[in-house]
């Protein structure tokens, strides 16, 4: 699982005719237009693996906004990369897509209960039988007089979800049926099941559709392990501090201060 979320967490080679990948493949931007940014993950994900992404830059004059599924189409056996994942790539079947909005991103299903969100501050989200550390999932406010407040508001995920630096990943998660549903995590926050009966039995690749005012996303890696040393860190250190521009002024190794600040 390990190897493989390391690989997942990567965007695949084919993607479509407006999007730029750096050399890493961890970070996409739509060169020009407000269509053609279709991304997909490296490899297909894992039951209960994650494929997160966090807004790096927005474009303004565009109506809509980033959208997020997953589609057992293999990227490589497109003959042509869609120019939209909906309704283009959706069209083509096996393939489930959410399209991310400022406010309602909830999913209810009638006749059943909205499941327990658990507390902003707990350090795992719960998805049925999935547990992900919630740390990664919450996006960050950049370094500033104001971070400290800002990035309350990530926690609470009472910003709009498609704020830049907003946190959004996608997942599935097996059934007794043996299907799954897809599961949108927003800011750490379950939106519930966007999506049911999903094929366990054929590779599931993220989609990433980097839409009209979304203009450029960045790959987050979660590690399902223990914390590190490093985040363990970052974790005491934000916990004493007003806010991250006071990291400046501690004694601390250059590389460990911008990962205290940054991430």
């Amino acid at each position: 699982m390990a190897a493989r979320c390391r690989l997942a967490a990567r965007f695949h080679h084919i993607h479509g005719a407006n999007i730029r990948l750096d050399a890493s493949h961890t970070q996409a931007t739509r060169v020009e237009s407000f269509a053609n940014g279709l991304c997909f993950s490296q490899e297909p994900l894992a039951p209960g693996q994650i494929f997160l992404v966090e807004i790096e830059e927005k474009e303004l004059g565009w109506c809509g906004h980033l959208r997020v599924g997953l589609t057992a189409h293999d990227p490589q056996s497109l003959e042509v990369v869609p120019e939209y994942s909906l309704p283009d790539l959706v069209n083509m079947g096996n393939t489930w897509v959410f399209a991310i909005t400022r406010n309602h991103n909830r999913v209810v299903v009638e006749g059943e209960e909205v499941a327990p969100q658990g507390r902003p501050w707990e350090p795992f989200l719960l998805i049925e039988r999935v547990r992900i550390p919630r740390d990664t999932l919450v996006g960050r406010s950049r370094p500033s007089r104001y971070s400290h407040i800002l990035d309350d508001l990530y926690k609470m995920n009472v910003l709009p979800a498609t704020a830049r630096r907003s946190r959004i990943g996608v997942l599935y998660a097996p059934q007794p049926d043996g299907t799954a549903d897809m599961h949108i995590v927003i800011n750490g926050e379950d939106m519930g099941p966007s999506a049911r009966g999903l094929p366990t039995t054929r590779p599931l690749y993220a989609v990433i559709d980097v839409f009209a005012s979304t203009k450029s996303v960045r790959v987050i890696p979660v590690d399902y392990g223990f914390p590190s040393l490093q985040t363990l860190c970052r974790l005491v250190i934000q916990k004493h501090i007003v806010h991250r521009l006071a990291i400046d002024g501690l004694d601390l190794p250059p590389l460990l201060k911008s990962f205290c600040q940054h991430e």
